[in-house]
């Protein structure tokens, strides 16, 4: 089947793909080196519809591809450039198609039909060249590889080979070409370590750094300064030398490296990064045909695999409902916020005024019980700033003026009295909430909005003693502040749409995911972990060892097994939220006897770590003396199964309850709050795909072929 067939066949599966156009236009380059055709990729939007490629879009370079050679050929042209619109290179696949597969013969075609297009490039009569002048992803990156040289741009804010991270490998030549390009390690780097790292982005300095670009010019007058290299480099004034490539036992231990990468973080639970590194393995004798073919094959295999549509899935929960959250009232309610007050000036609060000192840019000040917390708490905030100005983050100005807008006082209606915006992060205990806000009340504007800082406490009870209680509102944030996206609004009985509508307004400011959760114990990702960290708490108090119960998790692939996310928690807090969710509902929640010895005694977590051991974590002796168990004694797929029969429980009571509109928020919430993997899709869908919410629930949390193959 010729590419034109193939191609046209997978454009029927795809019927609302936004096509992107590949425009060629003529220049003659500069120092007389010779006509020069460029082509252009873009899909007509500007760059908040990035570039990429389905079917029509692949036929439309194809063809484009077809002119250029039949130009070459005649001698017409001496070379031929590939770059994008403003800002944007090409983004690779168009994943919304590739949701909508059903077969495996389709996920080939998809396959094949980017090889077969984007491999002619290093085939034609004349040099490529690439011209990396804004965001490129995936496909982007890999079309790009396929030249015989490539700038980049100084500007360039994100390049990336992500597809490890969604469930899927670079399927369009980035497995085979990259590493014989910078050599396997690196190739590693990009392919494993950084997809699995959150999907971390590469900028163009470390683009050129890593030799995958020929040259790094600033932004401002990028393609002028990439055309005048083209020029010089066709007329041989320049030449690009290419280091060799260790093609002996450097390669394996790449290989080596990535799969230790991958188990650390997936611990092979998903399949992708394991596929991605055979791959490399088997590009180490440079056969690129060999490599794009096994490239292809991984990729149908992926795609019709339950991983991807949860990668998939994941995906368009951060980047679309993320950004639109179900259930937030017209933004049109929302009050303006030109002053911030924080009601204490410990860790959590001081993180809290430099966000809202960052992102709002608005005055903040900070309110504590005595002087030496208030100046500690500003003191802080003004450390962190000097650390952005030596990072390069803030020039010298906007740190003073940061600086400026940030104060702390001991007096509240001092503090308080023009605020519009007043948050609580202070002892996790309703009697203290209840006094600071109404204090607060007494000082505060009559427009100002309440927000509590809670990670399980009512926001009504909270709320219940003031004249107002229609402008509290629940803004639970995570730790670490400046990392962890999620943010819980939390609507009380009386909140009121302004106040809510101010909150989402606020959230959005501060680049937050924000979720509307009902006003329920513990909300969703505390009460879901806490009952996912009970289960295992429990099986260990009955008799199960403590490496048991936390190996069997390892499966799900979690960023950190349960105990060691414990102690970043900090078991305190952990029995807390027990405490607190055992209140609620205690025929489900139970208070561990264990874990209240671990507390009593001081202990920051289960664990010790020693340079001798290579710092993996051990039972601390001290808390295996601590542990009382009994005799009942779990294997691994016993626990495995109890721990995720309790989660579907609670996560099918929840959505009855209504603390979130539908299965997608839990999932949204459990991936920006807690760094639950992409490849599960949050949990809902790997729950569905292990049986486990029809066995627990009676039905599938998501209907089929929502994060699954479609029927």
């Amino acid at each position: 089947m010729s590419t034109a067939e193939l191609l046209k066949g997978a454009a029927e599966l795809f019927p609302d793909e936004v096509v992107t156009s590949a425009n060629v236009r003529h220049l003659d380059l500069p120092f007389g080196a010779g006509r020069f055709a460029l082509i252009t990729l873009d899909n007509g939007f500007d760059h908040t519809k990035p570039t990429t490629f389905g079917p029509a879009s692949l036929a439309n370079l194809d063809t484009a591809i077809d002119q250029v050679e039949r130009e070459a050929a005649a001698g017409e042209i001496v070379g031929i450039g590939v770059t994008g619109k403003p800002f944007i290179f090409a983004v690779g696949a168009d994943l919304k198609g590739v949701e909508l597969l059903k077969e495996h013969d389709d996920a080939l075609a998809i396959g094949k039909g980017g090889h077969e297009v984007f491999k002619r490039l290093s085939g034609l009569a004349v040099p490529t060249f690439a011209y990396y002048n804004g965001a490129a992803m995936g496909g982007g990156v890999e079309v790009g590889l396929h030249c015989s040289y490539r700038t980049v741009s100084a500007a360039l804010p994100a390049f990336s080979l992500p597809e490890v991270f969604l469930g899927l490998v670079p399927g369009w030549g980035g497995c085979t070409i990259l590493p014989n390009l910078i050599g396997a390690d690196k190739a590693v780097s990009v392919i494993i370590e950084n997809s699995l790292n959150q999907n971390k982005q590469l900028k163009g300095g470390q683009v050129y750094d890593l030799g995958i670009a020929d040259a790094l010019f600033e932004g401002a007058d990028f393609l002028e300064q990439s055309l005048l290299w083209t020029a010089a480099v066709l007329k041989g004034e320049i030449a690009i030398e290419r280091p060799a490539i260790d093609r002996g036992e450097a390669w394996d231990q790449a290989v080596a490296r990535g799969r230790a990468i991958a188990d650390g973080k997936v611990h092979g639970a998903a399949p992708a990064a394991y596929r991605a590194l055979d791959i490399i393995a088997e590009a180490k004798d440079g056969d690129l045909q060999k490599g794009f073919d096994a490239e292809d094959v991984a990729l149908a295999d992926l795609i019709m695999g339950g991983e991807l549509r949860s990668g998939i899935y994941a995906f368009n929960l951060v980047q679309k409902r993320g950004k639109r959250p179900a259930g937030a009232p017209d933004k049109s309610l929302a009050r303006p916020v030109t002053k911030v007050g924080v009601v204490g000036a410990g860790l959590m609060a001081s993180q809290l005024a430099l966000l809202f000192l960052r992102r709002l840019e608005v005055p903040v000040v900070l309110t504590d019980i005595d002087q030496e917390r208030v100046d500690k708490g500003v003191g802080y905030v003004h450390a962190e700033i000097d650390k952005l100005l030596l990072k390069g983050r803030v020039n010298q100005d906007k740190a003073n003026r940061l600086k400026a807008l940030v104060s702390g006082v001991l007096d509240k209606a001092e503090g308080f009295s023009d605020a519009d915006f007043v948050i609580e992060a202070v002892f996790e205990e309703i009697g203290v909430k209840q006094q600071v806000f109404a204090e607060v009340e007494a000082v505060a504007p009559a427009h100002a909005i309440f927000a509590t800082n809670t990670s399980s406490l009512s926001v009504t009870e909270m709320a219940s003693k003031l004249k107002n209680p229609e402008r509290v509102v629940g803004f639970h944030f995570f730790n670490p502040v400046a990392i962890l996206p999620l943010l819980e609004i939390v609507r009380g009985e009386q909140t009121d749409d302004a106040s809510l509508a101010t909150a989402f307004a606020v959230a959005k400011k501060l680049k937050k995911t924000a979720v509307l959760t009902k006003d329920a114990p513990a909300f969703v990702v505390n009460r879901i972990l806490t009952r996912f960290m009970g289960e295992i708490q429990n099986v260990i108090d009955e008799g199960t060892s403590v490496e048991v119960a936390e190996k069997a998790i390892e499966p799900l692939g979690l960023p950190m097994s349960p105990l060691v996310l414990l102690e970043l928690v900090g078991p305190a807090i952990g029995l807390h939220v027990s405490e607190t969710l055992n209140r609620a509902f205690p025929d489900r929640f139970t208070v561990s006897p264990n874990l209240a010895a671990v507390v009593k005694a001081g202990k920051r977590g289960f664990y010790v770590y020693s340079a001798e051991n290579g710092f993996k974590p051990e039972l601390d002796p001290e808390v295996a003396a601590l542990l009382k168990q009994g005799d009942v004694v779990l294997t691994e797929e016993q626990v495995r199964d109890r721990v995720l029969d309790a989660v579907a429980q609670e996560i099918g009571l929840m959505l009855d309850e209504g603390v979130v509109a539908e299965a997608q928020d839990i999932d949204l919430c459990l991936i920006t709050g807690a760094g639950w993997p992409f490849h599960l899709g949050g949990i809902t869908p790997y729950l569905d795909r292990e049986g486990v919410s029809e066995r627990v629930t009676g039905k599938r949390f998501l209907a089929a072929g929502v994060a699954s193959v479609p029927a």
